[in-house]
């Protein structure tokens, strides 16, 4: 699943471990998310996707 987390990020001047203590993860898991290594939970898709103020398929890319 891609996803549009590291420009939206990027565009706010967040760094990953910003962005991961805004969601309550880890660094490690934004990283992974951003990279497409693992695919967020519900909960926290809707999280993040609140986080920048879209709908979860606008954030989240179904391939």
């Amino acid at each position: 699943m891609k996803n549009r987390i590291t420009d939206l990020r990027v565009e706010r001047g967040w760094t990953q471990a910003d962005l991961a203590q805004r969601a309550g993860v880890s660094r490690q898991t934004i990283n992974s998310i951003e990279t497409g290594k693992f695919d967020p939970s519900l909960p926290l898709a809707f999280r993040l996707a609140k986080l920048f103020d879209l709908k979860i398929e606008e954030l989240f890319l179904y391939e």
